[in-house]
């Protein structure tokens, strides 16, 4: 399971987002996606930001309140981006996300060009589709 790589199962077509992007907007891009945050991206395609629906939530609730929706991306977007290669192992991803908070990571080149993302259950498929091969092999 160990050579099980992120490139084999990361979403290749995931939500993405620029900094000047209204968070109105990117809220109904999320929504229309179905997916729970993406990454920001500038104009070559390099990450700059990440932007989950949780950042979204918060920004809404202060816009009904003070009845502005003027926020941009940039405005609340994460700017440490926590960030997998291709090349890594799922299980090291697992070991990763035991740990640690996000429930989508972008996948970028060595350079911090987006590649895809891979999130929380595509990790569980990829060690559940192992599991299932391995028991099918052992019986």
């Amino acid at each position: 399971m160990e050579s099980l790589q992120v490139s084999d199962y990361m979403n290749l077509r995931p939500v993405t987002f620029t900094h000047t992007l209204s968070v109105a907007e990117a809220v109904e891009r999320l929504l229309q996606s179905k997916q729970t945050g993406g990454p920001v991206v500038d104009q070559k395609n390099k990450v700059i930001g990440f932007l989950s629906e949780q950042d979204c939530i918060v920004q809404m609730i202060e816009s009904s309140y003070y009845r502005e929706q003027v926020a941009q991306v940039k405005d609340i977007m994460k700017t440490e981006v926590i960030s997998v290669k291709p090349y890594t192992s799922v299980i090291e991803l697992a070991h990763k996300m035991m740990v640690e908070k996000p429930k989508v990571y972008p996948v970028v080149d060595d350079d911090g060009y987006l590649l895809g993302t891979i999130n929380r259950s595509s990790l569980l498929h990829a060690i559940d589709l192992q599991l299932n091969d391995g028991y099918k092999r052992a019986s």
